[in-house]
């Protein structure tokens, strides 16, 4: 990751510096958009590289979850809005609702993040312009689910008992490039599964997916901070690392 991060902090001091005029080149080289795709792509290496790392420590038994007893209702609806700027960019609506505006249970936050940043990128990536999303959290019994649908392409039954395995990938009908590594899907379900809880899907070919995952409604004790969420600059970070291969 060293490489990378000093790739991306290289690129980004020369953003600033052609934004200041203080580097001049020929107006005849499309140097922005050069820079753009050259970040483009270490974004999505990066996002590779944090998968493998990840999946590494959880089958080794080292990767541990720094669980705070917050509100899920207030993390999952700002994750949502961090991502409605993507759907409008491909002229998608996505929708997010709740029969509760409080749950106060035991989670990682940033985990929940990319659990929930792995399945929006992945509805938008299979939606098609003008379709929707819709993000919902409900509280039932001593579970609380959270479902991200949407209208898009759908899934293949013959894909879905195996769409958690790893490697596993679902072709898109819209764009082979949307291909990925086959990892996310399945760290999403580890990190689920962490948690205590577990994710399931429901898709058909033609209407769109939906994907569930439920966290068990209970508190740690620890220090707790319902007020404590993801710095904004760190969300920027991780939006455009997880859609790294949406927008070219």
């Amino acid at each position: 990751k060293t490489p990378l991060n000093i790739m991306l902090g290289i690129i980004q001091l020369i953003d600033i510096n052609i934004v200041k005029e203080n580097i001049k080149f020929n107006d005849k080289i499309d140097l922005e958009n050069y820079i753009k795709l050259f970040k483009q792509n270490l974004y999505r290496i990066l996002r590779l590289v944090n998968n493998i790392i990840d999946i590494t420590k959880i089958d080794a038994g080292y990767y541990e979850l720094e669980l705070g007893n917050y509100n899920i209702v207030n993390v999952v609806e700002e994750i949502s809005l961090s991502v409605t700027p993507y759907a409008k960019n491909k002229q998608i609506d996505l929708v997010f609702d709740t029969n509760c505006e409080e749950m106060i249970l035991a989670f990682d936050p940033e985990k929940i993040e990319r659990i929930l940043l792995n399945l929006l990128s992945n509805s938008i990536k299979h939606t098609s312009i003008n379709g929707c999303i819709y993000v919902n959290v409900e509280s039932k019994g001593d579970r609380v689910y959270i479902s991200v649908c949407d209208n898009g392409e759908g899934i293949d039954s013959n894909k879905l008992q195996s769409i958690f395995e790893r490697f596993t990938q679902v072709k898109s009908n819209i764009a082979s490039s949307y291909e990925g590594s086959g990892i996310g899907l399945s760290l999403v379900k580890s990190l689920v599964n962490l948690h205590g809880g577990d994710i399931s899907v429901k898709s058909e070919v033609g209407k769109g997916s939906k994907f569930e995952f439920y966290l068990p409604s209970k508190l740690v004790k620890s220090k707790t901070n319902i007020k404590k969420f993801i710095s904004e600059n760190s969300k920027i970070e991780m939006c455009n690392i997880e859609f790294s291969d949406i927008y070219r």
